[in-house]
């Protein structure tokens, strides 16, 4: 039972370790330039900046965001999508991310009916995005520690009602560490995968091979977000909303 613990303290201790990594601030001179250019109109300057910021290195949800509204706004609809998706990553539940995202979608051209969602799959996404990664984990954390303070009653409480109690409190705190720890670990993966991306060409022509000689299968337009299932040198084979699959040029799109 020690051993166990320990071993779930330590994957616990380390999910923070990861998400500490990807919380720097962004440069807070040029942010705050950014921030001005943007407010002035010079949608393409603040474009400039904000990306020179990433490559620096630092990011956020509120450094994506800003980018995503920099680009809506110099009318470059893909590239906002692909940071407001990079933004939601970040922080899912956040409503001011959800709506941009949602507006800028009505821009793409295609329109692609979204497979249904078996209901219970859709309730755990769901749950999972209430709180960042980082929450989950300090959530989880918190638990893991007040469980072992339970178990310490439960060792050295003599008081057949309190042990009792200390047991089961600690049952249910094991289980919210780990449900926790699942949500943290899962947002965590979903944000690293990057088997997501958004279509940057005008218009592509999903093939059924990854050769330019194969059969053309459908047509997508930028913005459109994909799913990536396989890859074959520079060729992708990717997924739409709907489940239609099929292969295009890497160079076509930009991971989220």
């Amino acid at each position: 039972m020690n051993r166990q613990i320990v071993v779930i303290f330590s994957i616990i201790l380390c999910s923070l370790t990861l998400q500490n990594s990807f919380g720097n601030n962004p440069q807070v001179g040029d942010f705050a330039r950014a921030n001005q250019l943007y407010t002035a109109a010079q949608y393409d300057s603040a474009v400039k900046l904000y990306e020179t910021i990433l490559s620096k290195g630092y990011e956020s949800a509120e450094l994506y965001y800003n980018l995503g509204n920099a680009y809506y706004k110099a009318g470059n609809i893909p590239k906002a999508i692909l940071n407001y998706e990079r933004a939601r990553l970040i922080k899912p539940n956040d409503e001011e991310i959800n709506f941009n995202l949602q507006l800028a979608q009505t821009m793409v051209v295609d329109k692609i009916n979204v497979l249904p969602e078996f209901f219970l799959k859709r309730w755990w996404r769901s749950f999972s995005y209430l709180f960042s990664s980082n929450v989950w984990a300090i959530i989880s954390l918190v638990s893991f520690v007040f469980m072992l303070i339970g178990i310490a009653i439960y060792l050295f409480i003599a008081t057949p009602v309190l042990k009792k109690i200390s047991f089961f409190l600690s049952v249910l705190l094991l289980a919210m560490s780990l449900v926790s720890l699942s949500h943290s670990l899962s947002l965590k993966k979903e944000r690293t995968a990057h088997n997501t991306a958004i279509v940057m060409s005008p218009t592509v022509t999903v093939r059924s091979a990854p050769d330019e000689n194969s059969t053309e299968l459908f047509v997508i337009h930028e913005g459109t977000k994909v799913w990536i299932i396989d890859q074959v040198g520079d060729w992708l084979r990717i997924k739409i909303a709907d489940g239609n699959n099929g292969w295009m040029r890497s160079s076509e799109l930009e991971k989220i």
